[in-house]
């Protein structure tokens, strides 16, 4: 028993003594580290170690340094063979050789707390930069934004080229603007080739490109239109402006690309007629198979000068393969050439009929105790009946189903349509 007592008590100071060495060991350590932090090379050196054969930046001769010289910066061996200059502000660069860049463009750092170090591998910004072309920045008032765009046209493949590039500066929504553009050929109003749709920029790039199958001997009459427009979060198209660009011969006469630059403007404006205007809604409702037709106003109107009293109206009617379906008028307005009328008036028509009707609103004058006299007239409806305008209306009211689209619209003699 006196034995266990007697080995129990010796390994317990055994351990204690052995905590005692180590926890010694680790302050004597501590000691050390802190009386001997670095080892201070000779000043004045210049160089590392001859086997790493490493060359330190010379400093030049009463240059003060906020670095200690404990502490050199050394040069890369792939670097050692090329010469170094001193440059303003206490700053190092290397010197060019051959076709390299001039040293103001070199990188190279300011800052102070970094003393006379060698900038070698820095990015400079300033190389990067696309140079401004302020011919294209400087737009004139009133601009709708710019657009760039190609044109070729294959002789022998009777092919026209379209590569549609970008556009600049469109004058829509700043932050949720989302362009497409449209390309008609002219005067064909039917057929049409769309861009994809670019999200929030109001400075799209499309570099996307069309063909269009065009004779070499009609080529020279028509015209390429790009229609740009912004798609709102109900997908409906408002049109930010457009380019009219004629083909002449002259510029497709040879068979490479043509890059061009056009001012974006806006909707073209028919000359006015010389019989007036008038303006109407359209709306067509699949559910219930109605169109509705509201005539608001008229202006320009030429009337008979000779008589003094002159009742003016507008008949609607509907007609199915040239056949009167439904006929109908509005109230009658005296001695006014720019008449009010704003009033609405409802057709029964089936979705399968719309490619075959067609809307004719008549402006007709009755003088006083006269016969009425028919002063103008417009037809909207589809390629079967229309163009222009009143087939952009027609199909505008198809593509918004229930909402109410207004244009204005230049009346022709009976004749003329």
């Amino acid at each position: 028993m006196a034995e266990q007592v007697a080995l129990v008590i010796g390994g317990l100071t055994a351990g204690l003594l052995l905590l005692l060495c180590i926890v010694a060991s680790c302050c004597l350590w501590k000691r050390l580290c802190v009386k001997f932090p670095y080892e201070e090379l000779p000043r004045g050196t210049t160089a590392a170690s001859s086997l790493q054969g490493d060359k330190l930046c010379p400093l030049p001769a009463g240059t003060q340094t906020s670095r200690p010289l404990g502490m050199p910066f050394v040069v890369p061996p792939s670097l050692q063979s090329r010469n170094w200059v001193p440059l303003h502000s206490r700053e190092w660069a290397q010197v060019p050789q051959g076709p390299c860049l001039a040293p103001e463009l070199l990188p190279h750092t300011t800052g102070s707390n970094l003393g006379n170090t060698c900038t070698v591998g820095t990015i400079n910004p300033e190389l990067y930069k696309s140079p401004e072309d302020n011919s294209e920045t400087d737009l004139p008032e009133g601009c709708r934004g710019l657009l760039w765009f190609s044109v070729e046209y294959q002789q022998e493949a009777e092919r026209l080229l379209v590569g549609l590039i970008k556009a600049q500066w469109l004058q829509g929504p700043s932050e949720t603007c989302c362009p497409l553009v449209k390309l008609h050929l002219l005067p064909d109003e039917r057929r049409f080739l769309q861009s994809k749709t670019k999200h929030k920029t109001a400075n799209p790039q499309f570099d996307e490109h069309f063909i269009f199958q065009v004779s070499s001997k009609s080529i020279s009459q028509m015209v390429l239109r790009f229609s740009v427009y912004h798609v709102d979060r109900q997908r409906k198209h408002q049109l930010l402006g457009q380019v009219l660009f004629p083909l002449k011969n002259e510029i497709l006469a040879d068979d490479c690309p043509h890059i061009i630059w056009r001012d974006l403007e806006a909707e073209s404006l028919e000359p006015p007629s010389e019989f007036g205007e008038l303006q109407f809604c359209l709306s067509y409702n699949d559910c219930l198979s109605r169109l509705t037709v509201v005539v608001l106003r008229a202006k320009g109107l030429r009337l008979q000068e000779d008589r003094t009293f002159v009742s003016v109206f507008v008949k609607v009617s509907l007609m199915n393969h040239n056949k009167f379906v439904k006929c109908t008028r509005t109230s009658a307005v005296l001695g006014s050439a720019n008449p009010v009328y704003s009033e609405t008036f409802t057709f029964k028509i089936e979705p399968t009929e719309l490619d075959t009707a067609s809307l004719c609103l008549a402006v007709l004058q009755s003088p006083e105790g006269d016969k009425s006299h028919q002063v103008g007239r417009v037809v909207v409806g589809p390629y079967m009946y229309a163009r222009g305008r009143e087939l952009e209306h027609w199909t505008e009211m198809l593509s918004k189903p229930k909402e109410l689209v207004k244009c204005w619209h230049a009346l022709c003699h009976a004749t003329e349509s």
